[in-house]
């Protein structure tokens, strides 16, 4: 989700964390939770087109979600190496959803290894930043269509550390890939993919 321009930041935020833990803290954070914060393996299937679920999440922000309550949700399960893909989704969302309350997307990033408090702390703060740039990307498509909104009031990022979102989905703990639901006002699951759906499907889907 960080883009070039970023870097500068970035190295700002990460002068900030020495302070807090040693070189050699954030060199196993890293190994541990860097290049392979995730694993692969198939989620396809495990959830059935045409029927109805009700599932519950709670985003870095603390809004507390769900794809039964109302909205029209393209649910996100993206990895870190998938994060190219998770921005293809959005820039693809169609013109009518933007800054319309019945539409969400969603995007559940699922950590495979278990981390310690201080591991969760830094790799939130990393997130947060991510999101809030992605939410600058966001605005400026939000202003070119002139509404008048806050973009970043629209986007929602689940952190799943101990599997409890993906065994929702059907999954595993310890193996989760990058999928892509579409579930419809009362929870019924419209469609889903395991890569980035086209503008054109993902508009029908979501109509």
């Amino acid at each position: 989700m960080v883009k070039p321009q970023c870097h500068n930041a970035s190295r700002e935020l990460w002068g900030k964390l020495d302070s807090l833990v040693t070189v050699r803290a954030l060199r196993w954070f890293f190994f541990a939770t860097g290049v392979s914060f995730f694993l692969a393996a198939s989620l396809h299937g495990m959830l059935s087109n045409g029927q109805r679920y009700a599932l519950n999440f709670v985003d870095i922000d603390g809004h507390k979600l769900s794809t039964a309550d109302g909205h029209v949700t393209v649910l996100v399960l993206a990895t870190t190496a998938d994060s190219e893909k998770a921005h293809a989704v959005g820039d693809r969302a169609p013109d009518f959803c933007l800054g319309n309350s019945r539409y969400r997307l969603i995007t559940i990033i699922y950590f495979v290894k278990k981390h310690s408090a201080i591991g969760r702390k830094i790799a939130t703060m990393l997130l947060r930043h991510r999101v809030n740039e992605e939410a600058k990307r966001l605005q400026a498509r939000y202003d070119a269509k002139k509404i008048a909104r806050d973009a970043r009031s629209d986007i929602f990022t689940v952190m799943d550390f101990d599997g409890t979102a993906l065994s929702q989905l059907g999954g595993q703990t310890g193996a989760a890939n990058f999928h892509v639901f579409v579930f419809g006002e009362n929870g019924e699951l419209l469609q889903q993919w395991n890569d980035v759906p086209s503008a054109a499907d993902l508009a029908a889907a979501i109509k």
